[in-house]
């Protein structure tokens, strides 16, 4: 497969935090834990920084799902139930993923999920890139790419997945679903943020009670956020849990929280580790997370939402 050869001068431009508001679409396996539904109300009650276009299911497999097109329909009537405690309509809005993952790179899922995405892509001034949000398996964006390559010149994607460049291994759950999807986004030149799990996000971890003080009682999605958190954690002594997927989201509205570094796209290896091959295209990595203005700036927005009610 053939991708277009993007000037390096361009695609250092595009790899350059925003500093404006941009305009965002969401790639999420909502249903898979609950850190989704945390990145997903950031992103929607940041609109200062974020104009969020839409909205797409992606699959997952887990012991939450029966299989990725279950995990993906699961996904997609979670994030219904976000938008309706956000008093936000779905309509043209959400749109359901893959229900498979990528075979190969010339066989895309297609979905309708998959189709919005090159069609916002290709509407977009080349001046005026999307930024794709991806904080589950990639399969949808890189069905995206490999229905529509010209789109790479359109897009800069912001994903989640894999684990830290100098961590033993990637097997992380996003990266290690499909890895045929996760290869070909860090292989065809699109402007590529990668935002890795284990050594990087996970310092980003919460408490209950952390969470009861600054999240519950915060209007009805403050109370859905807070109850599926203690659910999730079901009363353990000296828990805490990694919100993995807000990392993505803070990245764009205030890059300072998410340090990076440009350097060569790595080389995903059969085993699913990482190897570096120096004469590939730059892409930015986040090596640091600052866990406590991310937090404090999503607990603000929650406030100030449950005050607008």
């Amino acid at each position: 497969m053939t991708f277009p050869k993007i000037a390096e001068s361009i695609r250092l431009g595009r790899l350059e935090p925003p500093a404006g508001r941009v305009r965002v679409v969401l790639d999420t396996d909502a249903f898979n834990e609950i850190d989704d539904q945390f990145a997903l109300v950031y992103a929607l009650l940041s609109p200062d920084r974020l104009s969020v276009e839409a909205i797409y299911a992606a699959p997952f497999y887990n012991r939450r799902s029966s299989g990725p097109g279950d995990g993906m329909e699961k996904s997609y009537e979670e994030i219904l139930r976000l938008l309706d405690r956000l008093g936000k309509s779905h309509e043209g809005f959400v749109y359901k993923g893959a229900t498979a993952y990528m075979a190969a790179p010339d066989k895309p899922c297609e979905s309708a999920a998959a189709e919005d995405l090159v069609r916002r892509a290709l509407a977009s001034a080349a001046g005026d890139p999307l930024y794709v949000v991806a904080i589950g398996a990639i399969t949808n964006v890189a069905s995206a790419i490999a229905m529509e390559p010209s789109i790479v010149e359109r897009i800069t994607v912001v994903w989640l997945g894999g684990h830290a460049l100098h961590w033993p291994h990637s097997r992380e759950f996003n990266l290690h679903q499909d890895i045929v999807a996760a290869r070909l986004v860090f292989d065809c030149g699109v402007p590529l943020v990668h935002v890795p799990c284990l050594g990087v996000t996970s310092h980003l971890r919460t408490t209950v009670p952390e969470i009861d003080a600054n999240v519950r009682g915060r209007g009805a999605i403050g109370d859905y956020l807070a109850g599926i958190f203690a659910e999730f954690g079901q009363g353990a002594a000296a828990w805490s849990k990694v919100l993995w997927d807000v990392a993505a989201v803070a990245y764009l509205i205030d890059s300072r929280w998410t340090p990076s570094v440009l350097r060569s796209s790595p080389v995903i290896t059969d085993q699913a580790t990482w190897s570096v091959d120096h004469t590939r295209h730059l892409i930015r990595y986040v090596y640091h997370v600052e866990r406590d203005p991310i937090f404090r700036d999503l607990f603000r927005k929650l406030d100030l939402n449950s005050e607008g009610l």
